[in-house]
C-alpha cells in the first residue's frame, strides 16, 4: 500500500514538473510574440506619422521629392506585411530601410530654415523622435523575451519539451552591418 502511494506521489511530482516546464515554454513563446507585437504597434505609430511629416515637408522640399516617394513606397510595403511572427525578417528589413530614409529626410530638413522653424514640422519631428525612442524600447523588450525563449529552447530539460512541441527560438532584433557604421551627414546633403 505505501509503495503504491509513493509511486502515485512520484508520478504526480513528475507530471507536475513536466506541466510546469510546458507552461513555462508556452509563456516564454507568448511573451516573445507579445514583444514582437509591441514593436509592430510602435511601427504602426511611425507609419501613421510619416505621411504627416512628408506632407508638411513637401511644401518646402521640392528637391527631395524622390526621397519622399521612396519613403511612401516603403511605408506601404511595410503596412501590407501581416504583423505576425512568420514575417519578422521582412519586417526588420523594411524597418531598417524606412529608418534610413527618414534619417535622410531629417538631415535634409536642416537645409530648409523656413521648414525647421515651422511649428507643425517641429512638433512632427519631436513626435517622430519620441516614436523612434518607443521603437527602440520595444526592440529591447523583444530581445529580452527572445533571449528567455532561446535559453528555454536550448537548455535541457525544457529543450526536450520544446522539440516535442515544435517551439523554436526567434532571431534577435539587431542592427544591420551598414547601420553600425558611423553616419556621414555630408552623404545626405548632395
Amino acid at each position: 500500500m505505501t509503495s503504491t502511494i509513493i509511486a502515485i506521489v512520484a508520478a504526480l511530482v513528475v507530471i507536475g514538473w513536466a506541466y510546469s516546464v510546458y507552461v513555462s515554454l508556452i509563456q516564454k513563446r507568448n511573451k516573445t510574440q507579445e514583444a514582437f507585437s509591441s514593436i509592430d504597434v510602435q511601427l504602426k505609430k511611425r507609419y501613421d506619422l510619416i505621411p504627416n511629416i512628408l506632407t508638411i515637408a513637401q511644401k518646402f522640399m521640392d528637391h527631395e521629392r524622390g526621397l519622399m516617394e521612396e519613403v511612401t513606397k516603403l511605408r506601404t510595403q511595410a503596412m501590407e506585411i501581416p504583423g505576425n511572427f512568420e514575417n519578422i525578417d521582412r519586417k526588420i528589413a523594411l524597418d531598417g530601410e524606412i529608418a534610413k530614409k527618414m534619417g535622410q529626410i531629417m538631415v535634409a530638413v536642416e537645409n530648409y530654415p523656413q521648414l525647421k522653424s515651422d511649428q507643425t514640422m517641429v512638433t512632427a519631428m519631436q513626435t517622430y523622435n519620441e516614436v523612434e525612442e518607443h521603437i527602440a524600447a520595444a526592440r529591447r523588450f523583444y530581445n529580452s523575451a527572445a533571449l528567455e525563449l532561446k535559453n528555454a529552447v536550448e537548455i535541457f530539460p525544457s529543450s526536450f519539451f520544446a522539440r516535442m512541441m515544435n517551439i523554436k527560438s526567434t532571431d534577435f532584433f539587431k542592427a544591420e552591418e551598414k547601420e553600425r557604421q558611423a553616419v556621414n551627414a555630408s552623404d545626405f546633403l548632395k
